[in-house]
């Protein structure tokens, strides 16, 4: 089966770096479309209905973070963003408002190439061995779906998100570093802050744990990194693994 070209929408106001985004990845036989701005965005999104968005953090009419949430909160798009600042704080904050990843200008266009084929990848078609809906009490986890669910209540994840989730969830009891979750999960080598790992497995617990502050589902493991656990009585969350 031939797969469709991935949709990528990009969203940046300085018209060099727009047309020079969209021409590459043209010539990378992707769908492209580009805004210059907040509004011209979010209709070009409901319209192209794309598979990943390419977004600046500095707009005209919006910052970049409250669009990455806009956009995130209707569909779970991937988003990639681009920063002409290399603070961390920045990037922590994007990646706690739902964003996949994280460029800083100047960037190669290798580098965008890498990171957009990353992202992507999380869309290839599962295996039969991965299709298995994962059960865990009251928690279900459907990777064809790609839904959670919570006592029988949709949790609205984002898309790495859910990538995380399902990944730790496939392998309860294992401890991971975060730096091997981030070469599963982002699926290369992460070069920057490794907290991002925490951002993300901060935004999960506060949708699927009873109190976020004492996590029963997925637990730190100190100076190592987390794993997950089903614990037989989840509501004595007091009780120690």
């Amino acid at each position: 089966m031939v797969m469709a070209p991935a949709k990528i929408l990009v969203v940046d106001d300085d018209p060099a770096v727009r047309n020079l985004i969209q021409r590459f990845l043209i010539k990378q036989n992707y769908q492209v479309e580009a805004a210059e701005d907040g509004k011209t965005a979010l209709t070009l999104f409901e319209q192209f209905n794309p598979d990943l968005v390419i977004l600046d953090v500095n707009l005209p009419d919006v910052t970049g973070f409250n669009l990455c949430q806009e956009m995130q909160s209707r569909n779970g798009v991937f988003v990639l963003m681009l920063t002409s600042r290399a603070d961390e704080a920045d990037k922590i904050r994007g990646f706690a408002k739902g964003a996949d990843d994280y460029l800083t200008k100047p960037f190669g266009l290798g580098e965008l190439e890498v990171r957009v084929g990353a992202i992507l990848r999380r869309q290839r078609v599962i295996t039969t061995a991965e299709q298995k809906r994962l059960v865990f009490e009251k928690l279900m986890i459907d990777p064809v779906r790609r839904e959670v669910a919570l006592n029988n209540q949709a949790v609205p994840l984002t898309a790495l998100e859910f990538d995380l989730l399902h990944f730790l969830a496939s392998h309860p009891g294992r401890v991971w570093r975060r730096a091997e979750l981030i070469q599963e999960v982002w699926d290369y080598e992460y070069v920057g802050d490794q907290r991002v790992v925490d951002v993300h497995i901060g935004q999960i617990r506060k949708k699927i744990e009873i109190d976020a502050s004492q996590p029963a589902l997925i637990q730190t493991v100190r100076g190592v990194g987390y794993k997950f656990e089903s614990p037989a009585h989840p509501q004595h969350l007091e009780a120690k693994s």
